[in-house]
């Protein structure tokens, strides 16, 4: 088995609808799939409409998380949508993300940059807008060369001199609701030193004392001595290790299937959500 636990559509801030994204998954090879947007689970009934024979859709969310000053993100699986404490924080992270997002683009024209709100507002859509989004306004501006190359202290990492904070959940807060949702946690690519600070491996620790269930060992933004690390790190704290490819379609180079997560860890993660249950594809 192929599995894909981390993928993002046009629901947040990638270029693939959710219907292109399955599509994609299902001629990639993948035979299993987890749409994480940020915050949102908007994309998951058009997922599921348009899930291929052969497909199993997990659905989750990508939580924005803080501890200490430095952002981290949490994904989440299956779920209960709508459980009502946990749906009311992700509506105050999504609600958050529009006046950050200006705040972002003034600052950006502080420094010399013709960015709009208008032109960023065109690169969103519909999904709900976020830093790489105007990394790619500043990519059509020829500002940097690409989306990732935005995200430095000189442009949006989290050091950086045009990024502005957000509402974000305190990451043990995180495991606490998504537990009561019936969910399974997933720190998202937690030592990715280059989209900034990092949170400290005694804090995972401390995570996993509280319920975490797994990290993200093999992502891109991980190489190979920080992914022995983490292993490392999983197996003295009991947690288990996924691999992703964190999906965007064509904003980021990765490509779907890039990294993936062991069958039998997948197995885990399922038998240990009680909020929802994979969906398998009847030829959308």
């Amino acid at each position: 088995m192929r599995i894909d636990l981390h993928t993002h559509s046009t629901a947040s801030d990638g270029t693939d609808t959710p219907a292109e994204l399955v599509r994609q998954a299902a001629a990639a090879g993948l035979d299993v799939v987890a749409l994480t947007d940020h915050d949102t689970v908007r994309g998951h009934a058009e997922a599921r409409a348009a899930l291929p024979e052969g497909l199993t859709l997990v659905t989750g969310a990508e939580l924005s998380c803080r501890l200490d000053g430095i952002s981290l993100h949490m994904l989440a699986y299956l779920f209960d949508p709508d459980e009502p404490e946990l749906a009311r924080e992700r509506e105050l992270v999504r609600d958050d993300r529009v006046p950050r997002a200006r705040a972002m683009v003034g600052k950006l024209r502080e420094l010399g940059v013709p960015v709009t709100w208008e032109q960023v507002a065109r690169i969103a859509g519909d999904g709900s807008v976020g830093r790489p989004h105007i990394a790619t306004a500043l990519v059509e501006l020829g500002v940097v060369d690409s989306v990732s190359d935005a995200f430095t202290s000189a442009w949006l990492a989290n050091d950086g001199r045009a990024y502005v904070e957000k509402h974000e959940l305190d990451p043990f807060d995180a495991i606490r609701l998504v537990k009561a949702a019936g969910g399974v946690t997933v720190f998202a690519h937690p030592l990715a030193v280059k989209r900034g600070t990092c949170v400290p491996e005694s804090a995972i620790a401390e995570l996993a004392t509280a319920g975490l269930d797994g990290i993200e060992v093999d992502h891109m933004d991980h190489d190979v001595a920080t992914r022995a690390r983490l292993r490392g790190l999983a197996a003295d704290v009991g947690l288990l290790t996924t691999g992703s490819s964190d999906y965007h379609g064509s904003r980021k180079t990765c490509r779907l299937g890039d990294c993936t997560t062991d069958p039998e860890i997948y197995g885990e993660i399922v038998r240990r959500a009680t909020g929802a249950f994979p969906v398998p594809g009847a030829g959308g």
